[in-house]
């Protein structure tokens, strides 16, 4: 049983998670493109930032709260669409719904998850869900996807627009990271020496659940050969504005770095844009959502949501995120190790390690409100 009394911080959680996953899987989830230069951009770039405090400021009580798409939450968090939940902890996606749901905020189901659309709400109906979603071939498997997300309770479509192909990740290369995994006597070896992951690994299983057949081949398949076999690399904007018509609910617009694709998101009517390199696993050497954060925000100004997504480790970093323009952040790796490492009591862990943070910023910035965070914070 692992001890979460001892993780002081997101890096803890992911200490833990390396001890328990098998050295692939690891690797699957903490890996990026490439050289991996955008990967470390991705925190590198928060750590640039200089916080600038203010004294004499009332702040015995500090409100993390925040409003997201609508809806009011106690901080001004999302759980991000993350492929393969299921792998890294038995029912993953739904451990990780009902954390979301005990901390009132949003969880993103990712298409590629191990859980079905229907298993997740299920397990925690009342949540506020969304359905990440990124562009297929078959229009018939794309209106029911999209049927079966709107008739369970799904309230925001994620549309995906980093994934024409998968980036080259040359560490599921080595690996020969497969869905399921592929036997060898590396991978044997490996997943020997990880008892309690193998367990909950040959009792459960894994399988791509909101699909008809667990691979496009029906057998061992690279997540890059997936992405090849499904998804439609000719989609356009033409493309997301008809996936947002038959959609016809709330919609939000994931991958966008650059200033003109955000205006044209908020173009097409989306309620926010996710600023977002995919967490440095699509293409290599792009600049970090921090870094392009500022422009995106003054480009769509109020007339759409912003949410940053990547490189989120500490309460500070959602603070220089909120005074660079963020409404609110997304978070993969960070609640992923928690996953990884305890399952549902592992995510409600990094959750929390991020609201008290957040909370012990505002109180020693002299910031009684996140809501009210703007430039002024940074040095």
């Amino acid at each position: 049983m692992t001890d979460l009394s001892r993780a002081a911080e997101i890096a803890d959680l992911r200490r833990m998670a390396r001890k328990r996953l098998p050295h692939a899987i690891f690797e699957f989830i903490d890996g990026g493109a490439g050289a991996g230069i955008t990967r470390a951009a991705n925190m590198a770039d928060f750590e640039r930032l200089t916080l600038m405090p203010r004294m004499g400021v009332d702040v015995s009580a500090c409100d993390t709260g925040a409003t997201i798409l609508g809806r009011k939450a106690p901080l001004p968090l999302i759980l991000a669409p993350t492929g393969l939940a299921g792998l890294y902890w038995p029912e993953g996606e739904q451990a990780t719904v009902r954390a979301a749901h005990a901390a009132g905020i949003p969880f993103c189901l990712s298409a590629n998850s191990v859980a079905s659309i229907e298993e997740v709400a299920r397990a925690a109906p009342e949540a506020e869900r969304w359905f990440q979603f990124y562009f297929l071939k078959d229009p018939g498997l794309t209106s029911r996807m999209l049927e079966r997300a709107r008739s369970n309770g799904y309230r925001v479509l994620c549309l995906t627009l980093d994934l024409a192909q998968q980036g080259k990740r040359h560490h599921d290369l080595r690996n020969s990271f497969t869905v399921p995994p592929r036997l060898t006597a590396a991978t044997v070896l490996d997943a020997l020496r990880r008892p309690h992951w193998l367990q909950g690994y040959l009792r459960h299983g894994v399988s791509f659940g909101n699909f008809e057949s667990g691979t496009s081949d029906g057998g061992f398949a690279s997540i890059a050969a997936r992405v090849a076999s499904l998804g439609d690399a000719s989609a356009n904007w033409d493309t997301v504005a008809r996936i947002a018509q038959e959609w016809g609910g709330p919609f939000v617009i994931k991958g966008l770095l650059h200033p003109d694709d955000a205006r044209r998101a908020a173009d097409l009517g989306a309620q926010a844009v996710i600023v977002s390199n995919h967490g440095g696993r699509q293409l290599d050497s792009v600049p970090s959502p921090i870094a392009a954060l500022p422009a995106i925000a003054e480009a769509v100004g109020d007339r759409t949501q912003v949410i940053l997504d990547g490189g989120v480790r500490r309460g500070t970093d959602i603070v220089k995120a909120k005074a660079l323009g963020a409404d609110a952040v997304m978070v993969g790796r960070a609640f992923l190790w928690g996953l990884a490492a305890a399952g549902q009591p592992g995510v409600s862990k990094a959750i929390t390690l991020l609201a008290e943070e957040l909370d012990n910023a505002l109180a020693l910035m002299g910031q009684p409100a996140y809501r009210a965070i703007d430039r002024s914070a940074l040095a």
